[in-house]
């Protein structure tokens, strides 16, 4: 099927599918690859660019990227673009056997704060250069949100502790357990630890909530907490130390892609009934078609240009429902997308005793709150100049740490990008 697949890439001259690219793979050079057979050196093509291709050809909204730009897609189907990267990551690492080639240190030492994709990616490729690189993980566990957040059945955890032990074939540690700016601040990491640079790559684990009356109520999660429990804590099994109360019908509100993640993860804890709650109609939801697709396929019900209201609780403290009103499309707002606006007499409770919200997350504060001199904009997210740089000399920002919540491959962008800054700074380029 690959092989197939690849025949199908016309090979174009301007190569439209790597502009479409954030980290720019060299696209129709490893497909001609995968078309000739030769599937280790499709890796390799991919490795020059990407330091997570497995991960990559499984969680990219290629549609709207590489795959989007592709001259195919103009009268027909465009190349799986993803599926082949996803095939060749899978071929390498079940196979591979060449022993990763380090390269000679060259004295200098570089921080990461995260081990999300951006810092991953910001490592791996610093590591390459031959920089002594150390990345600190607030977690028990390496990946950041390619562990906590994205559930087993789209992103399987064996393939990105696979990744990991990649970044330290080539010489790069990871220190877990260790809360930047609680534990030790950048200003240690820098004066005490000898660390020329920091990049900061933690990533937006600050959930928002609506405000709504009920909120504090047992059985109202964040999702940004029910899908770390869930996929890092195995809070679904009956002997978690932090078990999640087992529902009849959940509700999930938010129509992104973290809502369906939310959403399939509950309907495999046994629920009767999941629910999308999304307060504009099916066509503005920002998640992708695929993952809105997958989720009906699996029973769950959307409930489009549906708002909450209030949830319900009762004498336990326990949610115990949700007045919902029904919405409808009025002029569009400053997002581009038409505003929601209520329709009176529309109300309604929805039987549900669990609400997940998903709207959204921010940066977390702590860097900024102990890092004096480092600006960030009114959303949180660390200010930087076109270079990745911050407002301090030498601690540099990327991913959701600096544009608040987006995709994996833009954050493995801006820690590519990163990387290259720091390397000019430190090399005096």
């Amino acid at each position: 099927m690959a092989l197939d697949e690849a025949q199908r890439c016309l090979n174009c001259k301007n190569m439209p599918c790597v502009s479409g690219c954030p980290v720019n793979i060299h696209i129709p050079e490893f497909i001609k690859k995968v078309a000739e057979h030769d599937f280790e050196g499709a890796y390799q093509v991919i490795a020059q660019s990407s330091s997570l291709p497995a991960v990559c050809g499984r969680v990219c909204p290629q549609e709207t990227q590489c795959e989007g730009k592709c001259v195919r897609g103009i009268k027909g189907e465009p190349v799986g673009i993803g599926r082949l990267e996803r095939f060749v990551a899978d071929w390498h690492n079940a196979h591979a056997t060449v022993a990763t080639i380090t390269a000679p240190k060259n004295g200098h030492k570089v921080a990461v704060i995260g081990s999300g994709p951006a810092g991953l990616t910001c490592a791996g490729d610093l590591a390459k250069l031959g920089y002594d690189v150390t990345i600190y993980e607030a977690l028990h566990l390496a990946g950041g949100v390619l562990v906590y957040g994205i559930p087993e059945f789209r992103l399987p955890k064996s393939i990105v502790q696979k990744e990991v032990d990649n970044l330290k074939a080539l010489g790069v540690k990871v220190e877990t357990n260790m809360v930047i700016g609680r534990i030790l601040t950048i200003e240690e990491l820098k004066d005490e630890y000898g660390y020329e640079a920091v990049f900061v790559g933690t990533g937006a684990g600050l959930p928002r909530f609506m405000n709504i009356p009920g909120e504090n109520l047992k059985g109202v999660y964040s999702a940004n907490e029910f899908l770390t429990r869930s996929n890092l804590m195995k809070a679904y099994r009956d002997d978690s130390t932090t078990p999640i109360q087992h529902a009849k019908n959940v509700a999930v509100v938010g129509g992104g892609n973290v809502a369906m993640d939310a959403a399939r993860c509950a309907k495999r804890m046994g629920t009767d009934k999941v629910y999308i709650v999304y307060r504009r109609g099916e066509a503005e939801m920002p998640a992708r078609l695929e993952e809105q697709h997958h989720a009906k396929e699996e029973g769950i019900e959307f409930l489009t240009l549906t708002n909450p209201t209030e949830i319900l609780g009762g004498e336990d403290g326990r949610v115990c429902g949700m007045k919902c009103i029904k919405m409808e499309l009025g002029e569009p707002d400053a997002s581009g997308r038409r505003r929601p606006i209520p329709v009176e007499g529309s109300e309604f409770v929805l039987d549900v005793d669990m609400v997940i919200m998903s709207l959204g997350t921010s940066p977390n504060p702590l860097i900024r709150s102990t890092t004096p001199g480092l600006e960030t904009n009114k959303k949180g997210g660390i200010i930087v100049d076109e270079n990745e740089m911050s407002t301090r000399e030498n601690v540099f920002a990327g991913g959701d740490a600096v544009t608040g919540a987006a995709t994996v491959i833009l954050a493995m962008g801006a820690g590519k990008k990163a990387a290259e800054a720091i390397d000019r700074k430190l090399q005096g380029k």
